[in-house]
């Protein structure tokens, strides 16, 4: 991993964990940041604007200077999307890619596909959701270490 500090990545499984599904409960507005920290000076942003189209930006901060950011880029295509199923697909990402969720996730007529490449120094990705077989959400996403 590319300059990034000892404990990002399970500190990045910790914060999107706790926040991924109070993303649900927010306010019907046009912007919204999510917040959570750590008393060892970790801390985790997520802002993002839009609903059915939305586009954001994770950053994580290490004693008061970013180190991390991902930006992404998400729309709803079709009917039968689900932001309750899409929480809990992100909600299983796995410790070595906690970029968005899990390779495949599936749920009854639900299902959530991630591919991505590189490592948490540099990374991209795509995710999808089908409804019974038909693409109804898409998410293009990338970021890595900031210096």
């Amino acid at each position: 991993m590319e300059n990034l500090p000892r404990g990002i990545r399970q500190f990045l499984v910790r914060a999107k964990r706790a926040t991924n599904h109070a993303k649900e409960s927010l306010e019907d507005t046009a912007q919204h940041n999510v917040h959570y920290e750590e008393d060892d000076g970790w801390r985790y942003v997520n802002a993002f604007v839009g609903k059915q189209r939305l586009s954001g930006q994770e950053t994580v901060w290490k004693d008061g200077q970013p180190v991390w950011a991902m930006n992404y880029l998400c729309r709803v295509t079709g009917e039968g999307f689900s932001s309750a199923f899409l929480c809990d697909a992100l909600a299983q990402m796995q410790p070595d890619a906690p970029y968005r969720g899990p390779i495949e996730y599936q749920q009854g007529p639900l299902l959530y596909c991630n591919m991505h490449g590189g490592d948490l120094g540099w990374f991209y990705g795509r995710e999808e959701m089908f409804a019974s077989g038909v693409s109804v959400y898409e998410c293009l996403y990338h970021g890595g270490a900031i210096e």
